[in-house]
């Protein structure tokens, strides 16, 4: 596996924007698994996939070239050894490309390098190929993947003899270590140490049919208090393994006709869940993409990623989830001033110069995230906040009824106006989601009661102040003074505000606005951010307009885990060309569960369906649910007589009940 300086230049240029398959490079295995044969699409081909630990993170850059050598260049972070200055980028992220193959001998010849036959990405990613020595045949399979636990990446390598003679594989030893400047870091000087895990030479006699594994690692860890770990990198593959398994196939159990959107929901599962770090102040979930680490966003977070979580039961990521709410909770002060995007360097700094419509976003996610986790101590801890952030928005209601603020979540890359369409919807629901969460704290019948009045008052005036007739067709503007389509103009259909849905799907999937990537940010540009197109698809499920989300969804979901850049949705393009953000991955996950089931929690116990069926499909189903329940349930819908859809919902084996109901029809739960 020698290192092409060119075809990792290649790799690194690449924005995978403008460039697609004329058809599906890689196909989808089952169980969470995408595989791509050198002999299917033109060579060379490039891309990048980010993985992460509790304690490190890597985008791997790899390629195949012409000939189908493998090359890969390791971009590494590792989120609490900060560097200086200590802001949100802070991160040490050192780069190693060392070749731990390199000098690798069959009876004391060199070998070729691997003929790269398929590259499988599960969770781990896997290169099978050939090498040959001293006149014999090798199958080499190499695994690259981040330690769960550790600061730390691994690598296991695996070399079987198909050849027709016994030979003598020599792998030489190598311990490559790099030292930082003591001024440069937090806490001094930091050191990555590449070895492999014999500090001698390995030799292995392989009869024909024999195989022989080893294993290395590349570890980070400040020289002044930590040292060198002693890792086990076959239970470090392992404990991977239990990890993309356990969220990938025992909760949250998604099963659907389509194969394709079923892999990227598993695959989606595994991403949203991973990009969680160890901190000084608890579990963070953050973005990822070289960028943003031990940190958390007002949107990713807060809004995307945390409210999924309770469905997926994962630990890790409610802990995170917690971690979110209660570092903000101590932001919140009696001047109402508004809340910074992000808490940055491990929860010790914060960020964020104005006001995105952040409250708005925390109160939409903490809200549901309460119900849905359906514990009284969690929500109580966490209603202060909640109060707080609906109180913020309300004070900041202007003079058309809308909540006024000085930007979204795109931070000025586009306009926004001085109120816009994003913050007024998320505060809507929130709204409605407080007012269920009031009646179940105890809060008083007069607390959800004006909570509602509110919700109603705001929805005329979203209609009123935001409906306009933007390139012909009857939907939103984003802000007063917008004259062009905006991907965001799905966000109402999100929060259940259907008023203007068939001029709004006929805008979204218009000309003006849809690419094979989805939507564009805004009509005449080249910009998409998937985040609103996932936002977009699940609006467009919920409203009940699920065979024209179903076609357009299968064509984004076979760009993304099986086009050019697999296997998960991206953040956005041209900027950060396409990085693996995790959040994203979540709001994948959300058009299934809320989009086309409709689940919408209205208590700790109860909750709302309204379920959609797409034409070609005849069933669908849920399983291990987490979500408003002591334990997990099932969901299933088929297609019955009459037009109707029998929804069946299962716990510990038992149906609890069963009904049928026109598709958009809403069902109550508990």
């Amino acid at each position: 596996m020698r290192i092409h300086k060119a075809l990792l230049l290649a790799c690194f240029l690449m924005g995978a924007g403008t460039l697609q398959a004329k058809e599906n490079r890689w196909v989808a295995n089952c169980n969470h698994s995408v595989q791509w044969e050198t002999d299917k699409g033109e060579l060379p081909y490039n891309d990048h996939i980010e993985m992460s630990g509790l304690r490190a993170s890597v985008v791997y850059y790899w390629g195949v070239d012409g000939a189908k050598r493998f090359a890969v260049d390791r971009h590494l972070v590792f989120p609490m050894l900060r560097t200086i200055p200590n802001n949100t980028h802070a991160s040490w992220m050192p780069r190693c490309d060392v070749d731990f193959l390199k000098g690798m001998t069959a009876n004391k010849r060199s070998m070729t390098q691997q003929q790269v036959k398929a590259v499988t990405i599960d969770g781990v990613l896997n290169v099978e190929g050939t090498i040959k020595g001293d006149g014999n045949d090798f199958e080499l399979t190499c695994q690259f993947f981040p330690s769960t636990t550790a600061t730390a990446v691994c690598e296991k390598y695996t070399i079987k003899n198909i050849g027709q003679k016994k030979a003598t594989i020599l792998v030489p030893a190598l311990r490559w270590m790099r030292t930082t400047n003591k001024q440069d870091g937090t806490r001094g000087s930091y050191c990555l140490l590449a070895r492999t895990e014999f500090e001698e030479d390995l030799k292995a006699t392989l009869e024909p049919g024999e195989s022989a594994s080893f294993h290395c690692s590349i570890q980070a860890f400040a020289q002044k208090d930590e040292h060198e770990t002693a890792l086990d990198v076959e239970r470090e593959l392992a404990n991977r393994r239990a990890f993309v398994d356990e969220v990938a196939m025992k909760r949250l159990q998604f099963r659907c006709p389509d194969n394709t959107i079923q892999t990227l929901f598993e695959m989606s599962k595994i991403r949203a869940s991973e990009s969680i770090f160890h901190t000084q102040n608890g579990l963070m979930h953050a973005p990822g993409g070289e960028s943003y680490y031990a940190a958390m966003w007002c949107n990713d977070q807060a809004e995307y990623v945390n409210p999924f979580f309770p469905f997926l039961g994962y630990d890790k990521g409610n802990e995170s989830a917690m971690t979110t709410w209660l570092c903000y909770l101590k932001l919140i002060n009696p001047e109402y001033k508004f809340v910074p995007w992000s808490i940055i360097c491990g929860g010790d700094d914060v960020f964020g110069p104005f006001d995105r419509g952040d409250a708005a976003m925390l109160a939409y996610g903490a809200s549901r995230y309460c119900l849905e986790r359906g514990e009284r101590d969690i929500a109580q801890r966490v209603w202060p906040l909640i109060e707080w952030c609906l109180e913020y928005c309300h004070r900041r209601i202007n003079q058309n009824g809308v909540v006024a603020s000085e930007g979204d979540e795109l931070e000025h890359r586009l306009p926004s106006g001085d109120a816009n369409l994003c913050t007024s919807s998320l505060y809507y629901d929130a709204l409605i989601s407080s007012a269920f969460l009031a009646e179940e704290l105890g809060k008083g019948k007069q607390a959800a009661a004006t909570y509602r009045k509110q919700a109603a008052e705001l929805r005329r005036n979203i209609d009123k102040f935001f409906h306009a007739t933007v390139e012909g067709y009857d939907t939103y503007r984003y802000y007063e003074g917008n004259d062009v389509l905006r991907s965001w103009i799905c966000i109402p259909l999100t929060m259940g505000i259907y008023e203007r849905a068939k001029g709004t799907l006929e805008a979204m999937f218009s000309p003006q606005l849809w690419t094979e990537n989805g939507m564009l940010s805004q009509s005449g540009d080249k910009i998409f951010w998937d985040r609103s197109t996932l936002y977009g698809f699940r609006g467009a499920f919920a409203a009940g307009y699920a065979d024209k989300a179903l076609e357009y969804l299968k064509k984004f979901s076979q760009i993304r885990l099986l086009g050019e850049h697999v296997p998960y949705v991206v953040e956005a393009w041209p900027e950060g060309g396409q990085r693996h953000l995790s959040a994203e991955s979540g709001l994948y996950c959300r058009i299934v569960t809320e989009g086309l089931l409709g689940f919408r929690p209205t208590g700790f116990r109860s909750f709302t369906l309204t379920p959609q069926m797409p034409t070609e499909w005849n069933e669908y189903s849920l399983g291990n649910i987490y979500a408003c329940t002591d334990e997990p349930i099932n969901i299933s819908v088929q297609r019955s007589n009459g037009g109707k859809l029998l929804v069946k919902i299962e716990k510990n084996g038992k149906t609890v009940k069963t009904c049928k109901v026109k598709p958009g029809q809403t069902i109550k739960v508990g």
